[in-house]
């Protein structure tokens, strides 16, 4: 099977998946990593690092609720710091599934079938790891409801005019978009999970998620249709959530912030970093659970692809930018854009313009796209780099106001810290979890992608 793969290597995927498997094969694979008692030791490590990660997340957070936001590094005039930078960057994350599963599903690219389950979880997790930021910014995180307009006898409702009642909505409205698509998705494989697992309380589990699925051609028709409705939502919804996240910067008046190019800088910026995600989970799955064959050397490619092509327009965002400020003749966009790159955090930014334009480059290569430990490297260097920008993005920006004797650099704090830290905890955990309960890979799809699946149809067991 590996000779095969390393021959075949330029092929298309559904012809790499086709070679050497059959729906038998492609099942057993992928449901053992579910079913089977034996668990990798590399799980075990990267579970115990989540879950110490997650506890010190946890303490960070009681810390926050006993002491207040001084804990945080926030001082005036830098009142928003690392915890809108983490949710913008953890927003971004989460476009990839998102963008895999819908719009490329619309778009009928089958190299998509090997990754969209778990880019999937991993936009769920990573909205989830967002929305924590916002929240806990409040102040009062437990009146955090107030944010919707529910009826009420007080008479208050948010602020429409508000970007960060918008960010509520959008955020909200994509994560439930995208968890009913994922679950919808995963109801044909639980059925087949439930009718593989020996464990009788396993099998009641996976039964009651595969809600009576028994893989009928009524069940595939209002499978198919509700896949196609749900992409058809969620696929503006890659487009609109981002660029909202951009309207809490760009409605304002801050100099570095309000300019109308930052609705597409920052989608593209979203699907850049949420395909450096995926490379980094990918890569070591696919070797740890030996599903070369399923998630192959050309499905590391197109990501690879889809990554540079992004992080092009990321770095021609950077050149616009720079043109907007000197080109508007507005000497306060001059000044900002001239800090960042002499100023306090000229450090963080010529560092983000290393890993987010020079170092992607090397992508044009195929020597380096065929490289998954390369791919894997410069997938960390990209999350790097774009963790960066939103930092100088909003630090750098607010750090210099108009008023010179209220100037003042950010310094973060171990509080800081530990919370972005264990939202990574918090991803990892989720992540994990998924990995060892549920299929990472969906079954049905890679098996659509088989010959004989041309005959059988996609119904077939």
């Amino acid at each position: 099977m590996a000779d095969e793969l390393q021959v075949i290597e330029e092929a298309r995927p559904e012809e790499i998946i086709a070679r050497g498997y059959t729906f038998g094969t492609v099942t057993d694979q992928i449901a053992a990593v579910v079913l089977s008692k034996h668990t990798p030791i590399f799980w075990f490590a990267c579970f115990a690092v989540a879950i110490g990660l997650l506890l010190g997340f946890l303490l960070a957070v009681g810390a926050l609720f006993t002491q207040g936001l001084g804990v945080w590094g926030l001082r005036g005039p830098t009142m928003w710091a690392w915890d809108i930078t983490n949710f913008v960057w953890w927003v971004g994350i989460g476009h990839a599934g998102t963008l895999i599963s819908a719009i490329l599903l619309l778009l009928n690219q089958s190299w998509r079938n090997s990754i969209n389950r778990f880019a999937e979880a991993m936009t769920i997790f990573a909205v989830a790891c967002a929305g924590m930021f916002p929240i806990l910014h409040l102040g009062r995180p437990w009146l955090m409801f107030w944010l919707f307009p529910y009826p009420n006898t007080m008479g208050i409702e948010p602020n429409f005019r508000s970007p960060l009642v918008w960010d509520v909505f959008a955020v909200s409205t994509y994560a439930t978009v995208s968890a009913l698509f994922w679950f919808v998705g995963l109801m044909p494989d639980l059925g087949t999970l439930r009718d593989r697992a020996t464990n009788p309380l396993l099998k009641v589990l996976y039964g009651v998620g595969a809600m009576g699925w028994r893989g009928s051609a009524r069940h595939w028709a209002v499978y198919e249709t509700a896949s196609l409705l749900l992409a058809g939502l969620a696929t503006p919804l890659v487009l609109s959530v981002h660029t909202v996240v951009s309207f809490d910067f760009t409605v304002g008046i801050v100099p570095g912030w309000h300019s109308t190019f930052f609705p597409p800088y920052f989608v593209a910026g979203a699907i850049y970093s949420g395909f450096a995600m995926v490379l980094a989970l990918a890569i070591p799955l696919r070797s740890v659970y030996n599903l070369k064959g399923l998630i192959t050397d050309k499905h590391l490619d197109n990501a690879a692809k889809v990554m540079m092509a992004t992080g092009l327009i990321v770095g021609y965002s950077y050149i616009l930018e720079a043109f907007a400020a000197w080109y508007g003749g507005n000497v306060y966009e001059m000044a900002a854009f001239w800090n960042r790159m002499t100023g306090p955090y000229k450090v963080q930014y010529w560092v983000l313009i290393t890993c987010n334009v020079v170092a992607p480059n090397a992508l044009w290569f195929k020597k380096f796209r065929s490289s998954p430990v390369i791919l894997f490297i410069w997938s960390l260097i990209v999350l790097v780099g774009m963790w960066l920008e939103r930092f100088v993005i909003i630090v750098a920006s607010l750090a210099q106001d108009n008023l010179p004797s209220s100037w003042r650099v950010f310094e973060s704090t171990r509080w800081d810290w530990l919370t972005y830290l264990g939202t990574i905890g918090l991803f990892t955990f989720l992540f994990f979890l998924f990995v060892r309960l549920l299929p990472m890979i969906s079954i049905f799809e890679v098996r659509t992608l088989l010959p004989s699946a041309k005959v059988k149809g996609k119904g077939a067991h």
